[in-house]
């Protein structure tokens, strides 16, 4: 009975605790990735950070969130920048994100969990002590109030981290000069969604976050006092959002609402970026292409315009006319890893000797710049196949196998590229350390199935 019991207590102890979320897609784009860092320099040097060291993941996900995890990773669902009307609200979750960074946030967790699981033990040894001594009924209400305890502890801690990243935030944005606007304005989309959903606005003592009407009177009285609150956002900037979230919009939704949201005939960039992916996600390639030479047709200098265009020839089949195409992208923007990476995927594709050569220092070079491209690591796999270069393809491979979360393949893959290698070198080092992390995983993996 008293192993039952505790076994009770343990599950209604984890659904309170947060959970790591489940796989998400997560999206790579080389002009969304570039706009995120430029709107968030200001707040994260605000911040103390580096630059250098914050990254922004973009998370396939409909749902309007945004999160950080261990380090100083931001991670951005598609459905924030989806719902967002301009920058300085995008802005404004960034900041409070970046307060959760700083705040230390997501290692200290266990301060709130841990107080949380001490009141549940309590609660435990209360309720067998109860049933042991035959008061059935009342050992399971001690342990229904210690689960109630337990879970107001945690929340009200949860609440507490939030209001901290709330104020973090707001004082980010005025270092940064930036109007605590957006970010009032997004509080109160959230606070409409929760009026539909009929979420009770009365009390909080439920909840993990504040009240949204609590934390937009807290913010205001510090907003408003900022002399950044009436500084408009930048129209560059502003017009470089409503390019990402057509682009994005074309990406995620079905084509219908892409269509109805950016009807033909509208020749804004958004639009013909929105449409542009909605034809070729479709299967009209010749559309979709005739959007590409509209967009270029407005710069011929942009690269993202012409990277969208070089992607979209490759894709249907077009890889000679893609060619130029992305030659001409990769010159504007030399240092962009996911362009390099298509014009080398590009080059590969067209299985000539001379332009596999071409393609090497390019995706070389793509790995240099950003080594946490799985696809990078494929097309580079199959140039050093072609060559027949075993060991570095199998590294190649283990690259790419570790950073899709595929133990096995890592493993073995690394121990055909470590016995090839000429020991000592950087790439045999490499496949040592894939085989020491990727083998401590499938050690893991292998405890939780005997469990």
């Amino acid at each position: 009975m008293a192993a039952r019991l505790f076994l009770a207590v343990l599950a209604l102890l984890l659904l309170a605790l947060p959970r790591p979320a489940a796989a998400q897609s997560i999206l790579r784009d080389a002009e969304t990735e570039a706009f995120f860092r430029d709107i968030s320099r200001d707040m994260v040097v605000a911040a103390g950070l580096d630059p250098r060291s914050v990254q922004f993941v973009l998370v396939g996900d409909p749902s309007i969130n945004a999160f950080v995890t261990g380090g100083q990773n931001v991670f951005i669902h598609s459905g924030l920048i989806t719902a967002a009307d301009n920058v300085n609200e995008l802005q404004g979750v960034i900041a409070h994100e970046l307060g959760h960074i700083t705040g230390g946030h997501a290692v200290r967790f266990g301060e709130g969990a841990g107080p949380a699981s001490r009141i549940s033990l309590l609660s435990l040894l209360g309720a067998a002590m109860a049933v042991a001594a035959g008061a059935g009924e009342a050992g399971m209400a001690i342990l229904g109030l210690g689960q109630t305890a337990a879970m107001s502890k945690f929340l009200s801690f949860n609440r507490d981290q939030e209001s901290r990243a709330d104020q973090a935030g707001a004082s980010f944005l005025a270092k940064a000069g930036l109007s605590g606007r957006g970010s009032i304005a997004f509080f109160r989309k959230l606070q409409g969604q929760e009026y539909r959903l009929a979420i009770p606005q009365d009390t909080e003592y439920a909840r993990t976050h504040p009240l949204s009407s609590t934390r937009i009177n807290n913010l205001m009285a510090v907003y408003e006092r900022d002399k950044a609150w009436d500084v408009p956002s930048d129209p560059a900037l502003q017009a470089r959002f409503e390019r990402i979230k057509g682009k994005l919009i074309g990406f995620v939704e079905e084509p219908r609402i892409v269509m109805q949201r950016y009807p033909e005939g509208t020749n804004t960039a958004p639009a013909l970026y929105a449409r542009a992916y909605a034809w070729h996600r479709s299967g009209y390639p010749e559309l979709a292409i005739g959007e590409t030479a509209k967009l270029v047709a407005r710069n011929p200098n942009d690269p993202y315009f012409l990277e969208l265009r070089g992607q979209v020839l490759l894709e249907s089949g077009k890889v000679d006319e893609s060619l130029p195409v992305l030659r001409r992208a990769v010159a504007l923007a030399p240092n962009e890893p996911m362009i390099l990476t298509l014009l080398g995927h590009a080059l590969v594709a067209s299985e000539d000797a001379k332009l596999q050569a071409e393609a090497e220092p390019l995706l070389r070079k793509a790995v240099s710049l950003d080594r946490e491209n799985p696809f990078t690591w494929y097309q580079l796999g199959v140039i050093y196949d072609r060559r027949g270069d075993k060991p570095r393809a199998a590294l190649a491979a283990a690259e790419r196998f570790s950073l899709e979360g595929n133990a096995m393949g890592a493993v073995m893959n690394a121990r055909v590229a470590h016995a090839g290698l000429r020991p000592g070198t950087p790439d045999y080092i490499r496949a040592d350390d894939i085989m020491l992390v990727a083998g401590d995983a499938l050690e893991q993996q292998q405890r939780k199935k005997k469990r």
